[in-house]
């Protein structure tokens, strides 16, 4: 796997890349033709686009990927990834299977408008990368282990996106509707049944699946660690 695996990197993140674009293409379009007013929703329509956790999650995802892939193309020898490429790749393989879990466990059945989400593209965001990011935890080669407090780094950027969601919410009309405020995901949005309760046992339930996902992804990598001779290094898998 050490001679292939990067190649494999790199094509999903180019996959998941052209997945990221053609869904904004078509959410572009939908948008133009749902308003006269186009230039001036335009930075709405797309800030909003990547106000989505799927849409920041496999972004990262494609960063992570690449940088995983080209590192190890540059790197054959056997040492483990540097330390900010396995916080990266956790971080990223965390974010993807969360979101996997959670658009498959909470969101699939929602309709939506038809013709607004590009099917192949839908399920390369939220099963195919997922996937890909799993694997790439369980059987990539040249781990290294991170120490425990990395599960802390995998919850700070969550927390940050529902606290920028919930403010934004309400400062933002929606494009398409003129609804005096937008959530990228229904669930967050206090005006459905259960009201805030409601959104924060939601919030709660994700917390926990990321904080359960992040402690999996660096119990696996602690597992499948590298054996490295820096003193560092073994400080970190003590950790």
């Amino acid at each position: 796997m050490t001679i292939w695996w990067p190649y494999v990197r790199i094509a999903a993140a180019v996959l998941s890349a052209a997945a990221i674009i053609a869904q904004l293409i078509r959410t572009l379009e939908i948008a133009a033709a749902a308003t006269t007013e186009w230039g001036a929703h335009l930075p709405t329509v797309i800030s909003n686009f990547f106000s989505f956790f799927t849409i920041e999650s496999n972004v990262l995802a494609v960063v992570a990927l690449a940088c995983g892939g080209f590192w190890a193309l540059a790197h054959r020898d056997t040492t483990a990834e540097p330390r900010w490429l396995a916080i990266l790749l956790m971080c990223a393989s965390t974010y993807m299977i969360v979101t996997g879990v959670v658009y498959n466990l909470l969101l699939r059945g929602i309709e939506l408008p038809q013709g607004s989400t590009v099917g192949w593209s839908n399920e390369v965001l939220h099963v195919v990368v997922p996937i890909i990011m799993l694997t790439d935890v369980l059987f990539a080669p040249r781990r290294r282990a991170l120490g425990w407090s990395a599960v802390g780094i995998a919850a700070i950027f969550p927390i940050v996106w529902v606290i920028y969601t919930l403010i934004r919410a309400n400062l933002v009309i929606a494009p398409a509707s003129g609804e005096p405020s937008w959530y990228p995901y229904p669930f967050l949005n206090p005006a459905q049944p259960g009201g805030y309760g409601g959104v924060a046992l939601y919030v709660l339930l994700i917390a926990a699946i990321i904080i359960g996902a992040a402690a999996l992804v660096v119990w696996v990598g602690r597992r499948r660690a590298v054996v490295s001779d820096s003193t560092a290094d073994a400080t970190i898998a003590a950790a």
